[in-house]
């Protein structure tokens, strides 16, 4: 899915559009009917790891100052979109229909989420409280602004199709959005903890480090969101390479520098690679998905994860990330079950991806 920072730059284009009524509607998603987006304010857009989270609400003065609701930092400034603007499209080509039906005080609209179904009337929310939709991408998730996405290359069967939009939401300013390849679902409030937000100004460091010094491989703990809410396998692979680190190394025999190290390598990726995004540059990778290292190494690349959780291929240089000899303050023997991990590990072009 994408990482913290393609949703940072996700809620930066979505920002754009707060304070304006949904007008017109499309899109494939049969868990949330995009009817039921009809004529509500979009009033606020919040971003935490590799969430997003959209308030929506019936009456526009619900979005008034003084509403209490929590906010974050914003993203920095001077994004192009995702996709931007090709202001003359206004409507999806080849696929649902869009709707612009009125959203009459009435009328009673039942949206399935993960919480159960939420019940939205045209003159106020159910039970008055405020409704946020929560946006969870999938490996080819993304946000589309004022265009489509098209097809970069043909399918399997050589045809050449477009991508199918999950949710298509026009604005009263004559904007529109597009969402792909997302899972969404209704909540009362937005579930955010800023302080694991790896690009969060409020992130911890000192929380981080903690995680990190656990007797496990520290590529496991790197992934782990409740502890580096935002990062994803290219920023593990990257911020290991950056600080010489085997990604079986067991947190708990690093020494507090090298640990400190890898969490400036992981901040510092993530926001530049933020950056880079908002100024549209290409990222630019040393060890992920390379053959060789930029010192001229080959490669190697696994799968590695907890036994009984998510295996994530991960590259990296037995020569600039060496394991750890049982000399020195770093002392460490990587565990039976660590070493079994790596039995049959061979260089990156001898295996698939």
């Amino acid at each position: 899915m994408p990482e913290g920072p393609s949703v940072r730059k996700f809620h930066h284009l979505v920002s754009s559009f707060v304070g304006q009524q949904v007008v017109k509607t499309g899109g494939s998603s049969k868990k949330l009917h995009p009817d039921g987006f009809q004529a509500l304010w979009l009033q606020d857009a919040q971003v935490h790891g590799k969430k997003l989270f959209l308030r929506f609400d019936p009456d526009e003065e619900m979005g008034r100052p003084g509403n209490n609701h929590p906010v974050l930092e914003s993203p920095c400034r001077g994004a192009q979109g995702e996709g931007a603007a090709d202001q003359k499209q206004a409507s999806w080509p080849h696929g649902p229909k869009i709707s612009d039906g009125a959203f009459h005080s009435a009328e009673l609209v039942v949206l399935q989420g993960g919480d159960g179904p939420v019940c939205l009337r045209g003159d106020t929310p159910a039970g008055g409280a405020e409704r946020w939709l929560q946006v969870r991408f999938g490996l080819f998730g993304s946000v589309w602004v004022n265009e489509f996405s098209r097809a970069k290359k043909a399918n399997k069967r050589g045809d050449w199709k477009d991508p199918v939009p999950r949710l298509i939401l026009h604005f009263g300013g004559g904007g529109f959005l597009v969402f792909y390849n997302c899972q969404m679902s209704w909540s009362s409030s937005p579930v955010v903890t800023p302080t694991c937000d790896i690009l969060s100004e409020k992130f911890h460091r000192g929380q981080a480090l903690e995680a990190l010094g656990q007797a496990q491989p520290v590529c496991y703990t790197l992934l782990d969101q409740r502890h580096f809410s935002g990062l994803g396998n290219i920023i593990k692979n990257e911020a290991l390479y950056k600080a010489g680190i085997h990604p079986l190394a067991l947190g708990s025999l690093l020494s507090p520098s090298r640990l400190e190290a890898l969490v400036d390598h992981v901040v510092e990726f993530s926001t530049d690679w933020l950056q880079g995004k908002l100024e549209g540059k290409q990222k630019h990778t040393q060890i992920y998905q390379k053959e060789h290292c930029p010192a001229g190494h080959q490669v190697m690349k696994k799968a590695l994860g907890p036994p009984s959780g998510f295996q994530r291929l991960t590259w990296w240089c037995p020569h600039c990330q060496p394991q750890l000899s049982s000399e020195g303050p770093e002392q460490s023997q990587l565990s039976e079950g660590v070493k079994d991990s790596l039995h049959g590990t061979l260089p990156f072009g001898d295996r698939d991806a």
